[in-house]
């Protein structure tokens, strides 16, 4: 298994900046910052523990749209099991695809008319793009808990949690496909830095 230094410093990093406290039920601030300390938006952080559901409740959905030829958001975070609908809210065709391991459809030219939603089911990271506009990109992360948020411009994200320990899963663009993993405690606030 081959894994490239990156992986390893930002595993290094999750593992050397998990605290540990006692906690009661409650919340989980994680702020993740850069490799020069500044904060980072559009990272997907979820926290898997024991009793959760790993599959959303029935009839969940989300959305990511495309507008000003563009996707919005640039990143959306789901648990399995959820249903995105795919609005185009331009006035030219969009042909929507991914051949991502996770999930791989493709929603041809269409304008007006709604799509029909994909479900997604299998955890991951999907890349997503249009066979018409080159320049249109985004992810959608698929996790197995509903436990899960994407970081804000100040980096920061807020879960609410169960007491007990669980799992931490970071996800970046700049990580590709790759979801890193690291135990963690009771820690109620988490800084996390890619490095």
């Amino acid at each position: 298994m081959r894994v490239s230094l990156s992986s390893l410093l930002l595993a290094a990093a999750l593992a050397s900046a998990l605290p540990v406290q006692s906690q009661s039920a409650g919340g989980l601030t994680v702020t993740v910052l850069d490799r020069q300390g500044a904060p980072l938006a559009g990272a997907v952080v979820a926290l898997e523990q024991a009793g959760l559901p790993r599959q959303a409740k029935p009839g969940t959905e989300a959305e990511m749209a495309q507008r000003d030829r563009q996707f919005s958001p640039q990143v959306l975070a789901v648990q399995v099991g959820t249903r995105v609908q795919f609005p185009n809210l331009d006035k030219v065709r969009h042909h929507v695809y991914s051949y991502s391991r996770p999930k791989t459809f493709e929603l041809k030219l269409y304008l007006g008319e709604a799509a029909p939603p994909v479900v997604f089911d299998k955890p991951g990271v999907v890349q997503l793009g249009c066979n018409i506009h080159d320049q249109m990109s985004a992810h959608i992360v698929v996790v197995a808990t509903p436990q899960f948020g994407v970081s804000d411009a100040r980096g920061r994200v807020s879960l609410p949690r169960v007491a007990g320990a669980g799992t931490l899963r970071l996800w970046h663009a700049s990580l590709g496909e790759t979801l890193l993993s690291e135990p963690m405690g009771n820690a109620a606030e988490q800084t996390l830095r890619l490095r």
